[in-house]
């Protein structure tokens, strides 16, 4: 009959809820058990990753082989190291993808418990650079626990939001509870003087939250107290650590030590200029001359303008953009929730780093040191946006399996 289900009726058990609390999926009962997981990949996500960490690649070697040549003697120093993390993230994200993503349940709390027990040691065992403490030295290389912890989070926030989703409008349960936990990664990143990260994961867990269904109020409240705070610092620059309250000064007075704290904003924006429409060409880059201090990190989009123009740099951004709406597309077609709030998760920590970057080096807003995605030199920053990559793909499998 139309509208009726074929299915034989099925009496429902203890057994047959899913652990989250969802809908039951319409898939074979074994489905959750499968460590594997079958069904296309998302090829326009998979085609828009790979599109943007080549680019991102093109665009370090030209940003950094002169700073790499007079630090290290060896113009391909910082491209060489990049493009070995590249490889090795691609390959892990073509494995990750082949993974049943509900398996991430099963390490929550292992991951939680190392992310934590990182970003403590990385407080008292880190590099030497300035008041910094974001970087554990691993002999040759370093480990940044802050990247690990932006996974961590969305991870932690998907199962706790995806077991209590239909307490989520109770103020202890869908407020306090999520915030206790945004609240010690935060803190914890927060001491290592990495005031731009602390940012980052605070909008990725309140991104969940709101995707997870906290009450609207709390959100009217937040708004407020951010624009209060925002107040503050801008008129007490004095309350935020020393370096941080520099950077608001600088932003402030734009005449502010222009060979000091404004230096490598001022470059930056001498090279956005210099750009124009069409841009001086790949590779022309006159500001990476040492002039924008170390442009293969924070400000290499500054060095994109230049040599790509604006026609170029809006290029880019419009793959940004692209990635991020095929991101909420997969996340709306997830067959649960809590897939539905990793890629929710995963997508914001993207769009929020990549949305503050592009302001700082326009300077709309003060110097955060927070780096462009797929773009900006780091390894375990391009291994974990990698691997992220492959958890989304791995859900659009899911979006795409064949019902059964």
């Amino acid at each position: 009959m139309p509208g009726k289900s074929l299915d034989p009726p099925r009496k429902r058990n203890a057994n047959t809820q899913p652990p989250d609390g969802d809908t039951v999926l319409k898939t074979k009962p074994n489905t959750h058990s499968k460590w594997f997981t079958t069904g296309a990949i998302d090829i326009p996500f998979f085609a828009l990753t790979i599109v943007l960490l080549t680019l991102g690649l093109v665009m370090l070697f030209s940003a950094s082989y002169p700073y790499a040549y007079q630090k290290y003697g060896d113009s391909y120093h910082f491209f060489n190291r990049q493009l070995l993390f590249a490889v090795a993230g691609v390959l892990i994200m073509l494995f990750v993808s082949k993974i049943n993503y509900r398996k991430l349940i099963l390490i929550n709390y292992p991951l939680l418990a190392f992310t934590l027990i990182c970003l403590v040691v990385v407080l008292k065992w880190h590099t030497e650079v300035g008041d910094f403490k974001r970087w554990i030295p691993l002999g040759p290389l370093t480990f940044q626990p802050s990247d690990v912890a932006k996974f961590s989070i969305i991870i932690t926030l998907a199962v706790f939001i995806s077991k209590h989703y239909d307490r989520m409008h109770e103020t202890v349960t869908g407020f306090v509870k999520p915030m206790c936990i945004i609240a010690v990664f935060c803190g914890l990143i927060f001491l290592e003087h990495s005031l731009s990260c602390t940012i980052l994961v605070a909008a990725i867990g309140v991104s969940i939250m709101f995707a997870g269904g906290t009450h609207g109020r709390w959100y009217a409240i937040g708004v407020g107290l951010v624009v209060a705070l925002v107040m503050l610092v801008i008129l007490k620059p004095e309350v935020l650590m020393n370096y941080a309250g520099e950077r608001i000064v600088a932003w402030l007075d734009k005449s502010y030590e222009p060979t000091g704290a404004r230096w490598q904003t001022n470059n930056s924006l001498y090279a956005i200029g210099s750009g124009g429409l069409f841009g001086v060409g790949l590779g022309n880059s006159k500001q990476k001359f040492l002039y924008v201090s170390e442009p293969q990190n924070d400000f290499i989009f500054a060095i994109v303008c230049e040599e790509l123009g604006l026609v170029g740099a809006t290029i880019v951004i419009l793959l940004f953009g692209l990635l991020f709406a095929r991101g909420i597309w997969i996340a709306m077609r997830c067959p649960d929730r809590f897939g539905s709030l990793v890629v929710v998760g995963i997508m914001a920590q993207l769009a929020v780093q990549t949305i503050l970057n592009i302001m700082v080096v326009t300077d709309t807003i003060p110097n955060t040191g927070i780096s462009l995605p797929f773009f900006s030199y780091g390894g375990t920053a391009i291994l974990m946006q990698l691997f992220e990559m492959g958890v989304v793909l791995a859900i659009s499998r899911k979006t795409n399996q064949r019902k059964v």
